[in-house]
């Protein structure tokens, strides 16, 4: 591939993109990410939950602050569009911690929006998407580096389907990673199906979310095997009783050659279990979490959870389709 001087210039090698993790600071190479909770929350609201809003922008400022003096150094929010991501705080937050932080694009499932806002941002979504990941968050904000979607329980609805159209659009005219919720863990193989298999995204661009809260190992290697990533995330949720399960589900994974597959987040999504409420909160993926797996695991390969493999999963190309190619 060239590039071409105008006429009859002579033609010149094309520099060759390379490939960076896009924070709300601006891009990174992807070895200066560090140590990072791939899945979590700093601002949060939906309908959904109540009373229990994440939306206190100083109560962010300490999570991140108790994160960072745990050893953390980068946190991926998988807050998509219409939930309260307070994409205007986030820029500050990165700085005055130190932490850097990525933002999503996406949108949840439709339980999580009014009517009204679904009925707004349909028609053309992978073009709202791509504009928050190349010229910012409301027109003005910081870029997104990643797009969040979300699957359904065992299953995908309309919505999800169409959501996901929508990302793949969205990546093959930007190269970012789609992080996909996963309704109690269940649903990856039909995640894979429709957007590796039917819209053709590339699975090292898919990243697959909350599989700890179903230990199915079948379905974890398959999902590996793909050549998609695995997020585990989440831990110490009172309903989700399967932290007994991962070191297992880990081990077998590496074992089979897909260590480099693997993510660790905490999922932060209630004030209540901020650490700075008395909750496990961030700083748990990095003190109770890792300690334990890093006693069944090893500490490598616990690090290679934390730090080389959100490298890869999260940089990108950023290449921009032009205008009107969609």
């Amino acid at each position: 591939m060239v590039n071409r001087t105008p006429a009859d210039g002579p033609a010149v090698p094309a520099v060759p993109a390379v490939p960076a993790v896009r924070t709300v600071l601006g891009d990174i190479a992807p070895a200066g990410l560090g140590i990072c909770d791939a899945h979590d929350h700093l601002f949060l609201r939906s309908p959904q939950l109540p009373g229990q809003e994440l939306d206190d922008a100083e109560a962010a400022a300490a999570e991140l602050s108790a994160f960072r003096a745990a050893g953390g150094a980068a946190v991926i929010q998988w807050t998509p569009y219409g939930m309260g991501r307070r994409a205007t705080e986030l820029p500050r937050l990165a700085r005055e911690s130190g932490v850097r932080i990525v933002a999503a694009t996406g949108l949840h499932q439709a339980a999580h929006y009014s009517p009204e806002v679904l009925a707004r941002v349909r028609p053309d979504l992978a073009g709202l998407f791509v504009a928050e990941l190349t010229e910012g968050i409301g027109g003005t904000g910081p870029r997104a580096g990643m797009i969040k979607v979300a699957g359904g329980f065992h299953g995908l609805d309309r919505h999800a389907r169409h959501t996901m159209a929508a990302a793949a659009e969205a990546q093959r005219a930007t190269g970012a990673a789609i992080g996909v919720h996963l309704e109690l863990g269940t649903g990856a193989l039909d995640v894979l199906d429709l957007l590796c298999g039917t819209l053709a995204v590339p699975p090292d661009r898919v990243i697959l979310g909350h599989l700890n809260r179903s230990p199915d190992l079948v379905v974890h290697r398959t999902a590996a095997e793909a050549g998609a990533y695995l997020a585990f995330d989440g831990p110490s949720r009172a309903h989700h009783a399967t932290d007994w399960r991962l070191p297992e589900a880990l081990a077998t994974l590496a074992d089979a050659g897909f260590g480099d597959r693997i993510l660790l987040g905490g999922d932060t999504t209630t004030a209540g279990a901020r650490s700075v409420n008395g909750g496990p909160g961030m700083p748990y993926l990095l003190r109770r979490h890792r300690e334990r797996l890093e006693l069944a695991l090893g500490a490598d390969l616990v690090t290679q959870f934390l730090t080389a493999n959100p490298a890869r999963a999260f940089a990108a190309d950023w290449a921009r389709a032009p205008r009107g190619s969609r």
